[in-house]
Parts: structure tokens; sequence; C-alpha cells
């Protein structure tokens, strides 16, 4: 298995934080699932920590600065403030994963939203109660396949 690492020269708009936290996971050698599970956080929460898109709690910090060996108060220091979230990747992105996500909601987010729609009546799926998940399936043939969950909180739009 290889780990997620940082390239700077890739994400020159994130904080200080992101390059402090991926030092101490790669000499840890430790996976986002791994952590996740000593921060009792899911992996793309714990991740997102990390890229400075979440905002980490008190016991957050505390978790992260006793399992990756950071003082705690340099960690409390970085992380203690306000997520500046969807500034650090440029649009449209270019990193292709990253690119691929975005592509199917470039060719699929009208069909979404007809179907939520349909199901749900007028309105939104939060980004902010909202949980994800992804998961590794492999086929009767061998074949990987992703498995990314989306769950958002149903939001109606108000009459007024």
């Amino acid at each position: 298995m290889s780990l997620a690492t940082l390239d700077t020269t890739q994400h020159p708009y994130l904080p200080s934080a992101s390059e402090t936290l991926f030092k101490a996971k790669a000499t840890k050698k430790l996976s986002f699932e791994q952590i996740a599970q000593h921060i009792g956080r899911n992996e793309v929460a714990a991740a997102a920590i990390f890229y400075g898109q979440a905002k980490a709690s008190p016991e957050d910090i505390e978790k992260l600065a006793s399992l990756l060996d950071i003082p705690h108060d340099l960690l409390e220091e970085k992380l203690s403030g306000f997520p500046d979230r969807g500034r650090t990747v440029e649009m449209p992105p270019k990193e292709p994963l990253i690119y691929r996500l975005y592509e199917i909601v470039q060719n699929y987010g009208y069909a979404y939203k007809a179907v939520l729609n349909e199901k749900f009546g007028d309105g939104i799926m939060s980004a902010i109660s909202f949980s994800t998940k992804v998961e590794k399936e492999t086929d009767q043939d061998g074949n990987n396949w992703a498995v990314i969950t989306l769950r958002g909180k149903w939001l109606p739009f108000s009459r007024f």
C-alpha cells in the first residue's frame, strides 16, 4: 500500500498546518484510515483536516499531537482557526483524479438534480450536514471499483 504524501508545488495555498501534518504522517508511516481510527473520525474527515478543509476539534488536536508526536501547542496554534474551504483547488482542477470527480458533476449533475428533485421536492443536499466514505470493491474478475458515498441532509427551499 502506498501512503498519501503532500507535494507542496501542487498545493501552494494550503495552510501551514498541512506540511507539518503530512511530514509527521510520513515519518510515522500512517494511513488516513489509521489516523481516523485513532481520532474517532472517518478517513475522509481526517484527510480534510490535513488539507485545511475541515475544522479540527480540541479532541482532534490532542489526539493528533499524541499520535504524530507534534507538540500540542504548535498543532493547536496551526489548527485552531477556521478552514478556508475551496480555496486550494484551481477550477477546473488539473489533477486527473480530482478532475474526474469534477467531470462526474459536469456530466451527471443535472441528472442527479432531476432525480433528487423527483424524490425530495425542491431543495438542495447539504454539504454541511454531510458525511462521506470511500470503499474499495473487487468484482469477480478481479477489477477494483471505487465506491464513494455522499450523504447530505435534504434541505427544502423555503417559500417566501
